[in-house]
């Protein structure tokens, strides 16, 4: 028989169990065995063991006393505790000494089975029926995206995908690829769908469009999911607008916070292009790109290029947003863009809560995009999508922004978590050709005489209709699709290359686009 992993067996009264133990053996495993505690400790410092069942009561060193010198030889040794007692004293202090599970006596050969089986194979097993569980899906999801979808069924389509994603095993390679190649046929049948539908809404109100029809979109999110808040409570309301926040990176952060907070997900679909100078500045001014050009052209005037240029003014947009609805209140506005900012932030979240209305924009998850667009090492460290959102995980495990979070909520304050937009992995180039003067963003672009590749990109012809202001005469806006990036004849090779396998936006995806809307209300 195959061996399905090491086992060692720690009883006093050891050979009652052989029949145990031959069951085990007969299933594929190792079986190792002990009479005492001391005899186990020597067995684990001198050999792995994948799981120890260990007796509780045994004379010398009792089972407990085992525990915490296993786990000091072996820190990540699994451990089951078979106990003759159900005393809840007991069973904390073996949850206290990190067990992986516990059993009461008598035991059976598969009740062992059933629980070895769960500790080494739970993962792999998980995998396989996730695999499966997809595979079976998959010509329902090819079905759904040959017919016409409107916003409500794409977003469940996206959370639907996102779910595969995360479940999927990045080792099973086939399973991985069939599930690549249709969310990229998904992006693709998006592309089609916002091209056709979005002059649409940017045109009709919310209320001339029945809803099935047309999502709330970034310009109204503060009216539809901040300001109803604040009207029923009074506050405080802590608005979190994560930067470049994508929903597989916030159901990273949601596992963390919801023995925090009772979680209310709705959704909104980010402006175009899907970059912080358009979609950021439309969620705190209310208004669409062309009206900001037009109500504050001081504002559109400067540069686009710099964090700190179009999207210096989100406070005073703010408040005229408010002023505007005659929302009464003074908001707080804070922008963290660098750790110590937030460190600094996290130390006074607690005066939030004395605010009615408070705005926190979040740099740190557009900062990791770009990062490792740059970076090699951050790049090896997360060289796919499931690395990607580990390393998102791993930050917010350890972040401020999460003691920021736990702060609020012992605070009693409501959170609302949304962001601007979120990323797709570029993958694939496209040639784009204009004059000197055109934008230089990789996503879109926009300026006179633009050409390229009109299945790769939408071309906005009319600014207007897309709610995007003229940057001059014969202006003209380009916006990529699915995963492409744009990249000029000149020295092509040579940006195809820097700019390939790196995270970006401002394109049309529905990781870019299809946008989550938080209410985390504080369950203290």
């Amino acid at each position: 028989m195959p061996d399905n992993g090491r086992i060692l067996w720690v009883d006093d009264e050891i050979e009652m169990l052989r029949p145990h133990i031959l069951f085990l053996e007969e299933k594929g495993y190792a079986v190792e065995s002990a009479a005492n505690g001391s005899d186990a400790v020597d067995e684990v410092q001198a050999r792995p063991y994948e799981v120890v069942l260990l007796d509780e009561q045994m004379p010398g060193m009792d089972g407990l006393q085992a525990l915490e010198a296993i786990k000091e030889a072996r820190p990540g040794a699994r451990v089951v505790m078979v106990t003759k007692s159900e005393e809840e004293r007991l069973m904390e202090e073996a949850l206290g000494g990190r067990i992986a599970d516990y059993l009461t006596k008598p035991v059976n050969p598969s009740q062992i089975l059933l629980t070895v089986k769960r500790l080494l194979e739970q993962e792999r097993l998980q995998s396989e029926k996730a695999s499966e569980t997809y595979l079976q899906s998959f010509n329902e999801i090819s079905r759904r995206l040959s017919a016409p979808m409107q916003h409500g069924a794409w977003t469940d389509l996206y959370r639907e995908l996102v779910g595969y994603d995360k479940e999927l095993d990045a080792d099973d390679e086939g399973a991985r690829q069939i599930f690549d190649d249709q969310r990229q046929e998904a992006n693709r049948a998006f592309g089609r769908f916002i091209e056709r539908s979005y002059p649409q809404w940017i045109e009709g109100a919310p209320e001339q469009l029945p809803d099935e029809e047309r999502p709330p979109l970034s310009h109204e999110a503060i009216e539809q999911f901040v300001l109803p808040e604040l009207e029923e409570n009074g506050g405080p309301v802590v608005l979190f607008v994560i930067d470049c926040m994508r929903y597989d990176q916030w159901l990273e952060f949601e596992d963390f916070l919801q023995p925090l907070f009772e979680i209310q997900t709705d959704w909104h679909y980010g402006l175009l292009p899907t970059a912080t100078p358009y979609a950021r500045n439309a969620i705190f001014s209310g208004l669409l790109p062309v009206e900001i050009a037009e109500r504050y052209p001081e504002v559109w005037a400067t540069g686009e290029e710099s964090e700190h240029s179009r999207n210096q003014h989100e406070a005073e947009l703010l408040q005229d947003l408010l002023d505007r609805k005659q929302a009464g209140v003074d908001a707080h506005y804070e922008k963290l863009i660098s750790g110590e900012d937030g460190q600094d932030f996290a130390s006074r979240a607690a005066d939030l809560a004395q605010q009615p209305l408070s705005a926190v924009v979040v740099n740190f998850v557009d900062l990791l995009a770009h990062s490792r667009s740059d970076n090699d090492v951050l790049k090896e460290i997360a060289p796919d999508e499931p690395a990607y959102r580990d390393l998102t995980r791993t930050w917010f495990a350890h972040s401020w922004l999460l003691d920021a979070f736990k702060t609020l909520a012992e605070a009693g304050a409501t959170c609302v978590v949304t962001t601007d937009h979120g990323a797709i992995r570029s993958l694939r180039d496209t040639e784009v050709i204009g004059d000197r003067e055109t934008s230089t963003a990789l996503r879109y672009k926009y300026g006179r005489n633009l050409k390229c590749n009109d299945e790769h990109a939408i071309f906005v012809k009319e600014p207007e209709t897309y709610g995007l202001p003229s940057q001059g005469m014969n202006t003209n806006y380009i916006i990529a699709k699915e995963d492409y990036y744009f990249v000029y004849p000149t020295n092509y090779h040579h940006y195809q290359r820097k700019y390939r396998d790196t995270m970006q936006h401002g394109g049309v995806s529905m990781e870019e686009m299809i946008l989550p809307a938080l209410t985390l209300r504080s369950r203290s």
